[in-house]
């Protein structure tokens, strides 16, 4: 569907008003993620390999790498805190204030972590401070994707929304690689130097990444949607949560549902990282080559399925997706504690760089058309980091699921399963949008 086949109406308010407005905006989205995502990211890698050693009392290892997951999952305690108080900003001052905010926020906590003594230095006060400085890491991350997802959603084509939206989650992979890709030198250094000041050298490059999306971002203007809703002064929600509960309470449910989706990505990249480097002995550049070869798949596939859903619609592409790796999780895990790596190279790039790219993709469109443009940061937010919560705790809850043997690995497969199957149930309770005009999303 063309936006020529909209009302005249309907067309001038969803179209941007010149062609540059929205590749500057999926640029800028993309940008702008890469380096959030890289930052966060980058404490995942170090979770899994390396804060056990540095964090934490060394007598127990087990209880180390437990602990070590939590802080990795006490960044989505604050996310939804930083969702109202990003959301309403965003919703009431403008996307780019936020995406500002969120970027500047993001890098000075990196950076912060970079700098912690370690346990050995100063006791219990070093996880303390690691714990801070990931709290401050959700905040930023809780206003950074809804903010991009709403400023590239409304600066895109009618009929192209979800592929525009889906360069958010391109660039997230992107950050993901970067990511890893710092890390793999790191992991080929002698132990000792990586643990005394080798895995310090990702966080302090988190300044140069930050100041290059701080500079894509620092001109983008504000959506033509946004502008139009604040001169509408009469429709202008003075608290958007309150606005937001009152008349969307249902679609935050369903966002908060579906994006339980997210247990896939981080027991991919998280967890099953430690399970297979740290009780299956298998090598650690190993596993780390294919959550990058993963993630390179990943970005052609998510902007291919975010286009396929521009043309067949928002819910069966997200559906495959999350049954999909509902049901790909298990040859993935048993690959793993098989030690077969042909196996694990082939489900884990089919899994995440290919299925789950499926529901990855398209939900940037699909959460953020729910909403009304007045509440939309606000409802994509809170929706997305209440749901994400589970996903950031997932790695230290499968830590404790696990159990041993040659099939120890299940009870966190029959997680990932049950929580991805939640998800498209979810989702086929919504109402399909893809050829809804903006001026009509999240109205009834």
């Amino acid at each position: 569907m063309t936006s020529s086949a909209l009302p005249a109406s309907a067309a001038s308010y969803a179209e941007p008003e010149t062609v540059k407005a929205p590749k500057k905006a999926a640029l800028a989205s993309w940008i702008g993620s890469a380096v959030e995502y890289y930052d966060f990211f980058i404490y995942g890698t170090a979770a899994a390999l390396i804060f056990p050693k540095l964090f934490f009392a060394p007598n127990n290892p087990q209880a180390a790498a437990i602990a070590s997951f939590a802080t990795f999952g006490v960044a989505y305690i604050t996310r939804p805190l930083g969702a109202v108080a990003l959301g309403h900003i965003g919703d009431r001052f403008g996307r780019k204030k936020v995406l500002t905010f969120t970027l500047l926020l993001m890098g000075l906590s990196t950076f912060m972590i970079g700098c912690l003594p370690t346990y050995d230095q100063i006791g219990i006060l070093s996880p303390i401070l690691l714990v801070i400085a990931r709290l401050l890491q959700g905040i930023s991350a809780a206003g950074e994707q809804a903010g991009a997802n709403s400023m590239t959603l409304e600066h895109a084509p009618a009929n192209r929304r979800a592929f525009f939206t889906s360069f958010t989650l391109s660039g997230t992979q992107a950050g993901l690689i970067l990511a890893t890709l710092v890390f793999l030198p790191i992991t080929q250094m002698p132990e000792a130097q990586m643990l005394s000041w080798g895995w310090r050298i990702p966080f302090f490059l988190s300044a140069l990444v930050v100041a290059v999306g701080f500079w894509v971002r620092r001109t983008l203007p504000e959506t033509p949607v946004f502008e139009k809703e604040q001169e509408q002064t009469h429709e202008k929600a003075a608290l958007p949560v309150a606005v937001l509960f009152r008349t969307q309470w249902a679609d935050v449910l369903r966002v908060i549902f579906a994006a339980l989706v997210s247990v896939v990505s981080t027991i991919f990249s998280v967890f099953t990282l430690s399970y297979a480097v740290n009780t299956m002995q298998i090598d650690r550049s190993t596993m780390l080559t294919v959550l990058i070869l993963a993630n390179v798949v990943a970005l052609g596939a998510i902007p291919a399925f975010a286009a396929l859903s521009d043309r067949i619609g928002r819910r069966p592409v997200f559906i495959f997706g999350a049954l999909g790796s509902a049901a790909l999780i298990w040859p993935y895990m048993w690959a793993i504690s098989q030690g077969n790596l042909p196996l694990i190279f082939g489900f884990g790039i089919l899994l995440s760089g290919v299925v789950y790219s499926a529901a990855n993709g398209v939900w940037p469109s699909l959460y953020g058309e729910m909403f009304d443009t007045k509440v939309r940061l606000s409802g994509m937010a809170i929706g997305t980091q209440i749901g994400f919560a589970l996903g950031g705790f997932a790695p230290v809850i499968s830590a404790a699921l696990l159990g041993t043997g040659p099939t120890g690995w299940v009870p966190v497969a029959v997680f990932v399963t049950a929580t991805a199957g939640i998800a498209a149930v979810s989702i086929l309770t919504a109402r399909e949008t893809y050829r809804t005009p903006m001026e009509k999303l999240g109205k009834r």
